[in-house]
């Protein structure tokens, strides 16, 4: 997942507002992560391992959910992971994400999704048993949402038109006729460059190429 939003940013770095979820930090690290050196205790001597560190510019937010001994909500509270707490404020303002860290966007998303993709519905029995089948669902759905369904929160215009790609609301015919998913190929491609994004810069690093043989 994250090496998919590496790919959708491109060099820029990303705000991340996540939850308390254990394996994050290090995936984090791994697809975003700059190899360094720790600093020594002493200025002279050996350079010490080598590890991972947030690059400049990296900002994520945590939010924690405090629950008691019958997994009851008691508080929610929230802190920084990486780059200053005020920065990502003052980013998600400026975002118009809300005033403090929250998770609350991603979670409509997911609700959303999960409520017009029959797949993703919680306790179903329309599962998909295969990677293509799941891929290729969400991705209707993802189009028809954007292009098709006209979205109240924007006047009644489509996430298409308010971006400028689209001057009016598609019909379905339309989007038959005019698909705008990515082919086979594509995501064949798309794989390869995740593929690629997962391999931790540590990992590249202490790669070492094949001493040529006579």
């Amino acid at each position: 997942m994250l090496a998919v939003v590496a790919a959708c940013c491109g060099r820029m770095m990303p705000l991340l507002l996540i939850d308390n979820h254990r394996p994050y930090p290090a995936a984090i690290l791994q697809v975003f992560g700059l190899v360094k050196h720790r600093r020594r205790r002493r200025g002279r001597g050996r350079l010490r391992q080598r590890g991972l560190k947030p690059p400049p510019g990296l900002r994520v937010g945590v939010v924690v959910k405090v629950r008691d001994a019958a997994s009851n909500l008691v508080a929610v509270k929230t802190r920084a992971l990486f780059g200053r707490l005020k920065d990502i404020r003052r980013l998600i303002r400026k975002l118009k994400l809300g005033k403090g860290i929250n998770t609350s966007h991603v979670e409509r998303h997911n609700g959303t999704t999960r409520g017009h993709v029959g797949r993703l519905a919680r306790r179903t029995r329309d599962v998909s048993h295969r990677r293509t089948p799941l891929r290729w669902s969400v991705a209707l759905w993802r189009d028809v949402y954007n292009w098709v369904y006209a979205h109240q929160a924007l006047a009644g215009a489509t996430p298409a038109m308010a971006i400028g790609l689209a001057q009016e609301i598609w019909t379905m015919r339309q989007y038959v006729n005019y698909p705008v998913h990515a082919d086979e190929l594509r995501h064949l491609i798309w794989d390869e460059e995740q593929e690629n994004r997962l391999r931790s810069a540590l990992i590249t690093g202490n790669t070492r190429e094949p001493l040529p043989t006579s």
